[in-house]
């Protein structure tokens, strides 16, 4: 993208280029009129940057352009989790678009989630749509997952979620299991040795 200087300068005077009230570094032979700035490539971080130009001697003499750049959300692909019963499952779809979404449709195995009967709660923030399921049963939540998203300018866009349920694993306290085992072979030791005395006694 190419912006250039509307000002009316004399050949002669200086011009300096702001980004969002930041100068931008120019070539000496571009600070004179006509001035111009290149975006290139223009990225989705430039939407909503302001470009100023005004003469180095007077500010108030400037003129302004804000770019406005359109971009779709990323969505692309397959995601595949694994998650264990009872456990927290979140499904995160960025829908984040210039133009925004018009609509974000969530399926499972082909058909629209029924949040009810799934036990899924839908939060959308219009930057991220998720979907948390709290604790995973995997009778409801296992399964093939889509995110839809639709925009007036570039249509449909979708993300895929393949989800696998496991078992529930018991997980023993290991640490305070090994702190009883410490204990109880050391009271035996203490034991012997109090007794040691004795026991070799009755050996002879």
């Amino acid at each position: 993208m190419q912006e250039r200087s509307s000002s009316e300068t004399e050949p002669d005077e200086e011009l300096v280029w702001l980004r969002n009230g930041v100068m931008v570094s120019l070539m000496e032979e571009n600070k004179k009129s006509p001035s111009r700035v290149c975006v290139t490539p223009v990225i989705q971080e430039d939407d909503g940057a302001t470009f100023t130009c005004h003469l180095s001697s007077n500010a108030s003499n400037s003129a302004s352009v804000t770019l406005n750049v359109t971009y779709h959300p990323p969505l692309m692909g397959l995601e595949e989790l694994v998650v264990e019963e009872e456990s927290v499952l979140v499904l995160q779809c960025d829908i984040l678009a210039n133009p925004q979404v018009s609509s974000v449709v969530w399926t499972v195995n082909g058909s629209t989630v029924d949040l009810l009967a799934s036990g899924f709660m839908l939060t959308n923030d219009g930057v991220t749509s998720q979907l948390i399921a709290n604790s995973v049963v995997k009778s409801l939540h296992k399964g093939n997952y889509s995110c839809l998203t639709y925009s007036p300018l570039y249509g449909e866009q979708r993300k895929l979620f393949s989800v696998t349920v496991t078992d529930k694993v018991i997980k023993f306290p290991l640490m305070p299991i090994i702190a009883g085992v410490v204990v109880v072979c050391l009271t035996a030791i203490l034991a012997v040795a109090s007794r040691w005395s004795k026991i070799t006694k009755c050996c002879k």
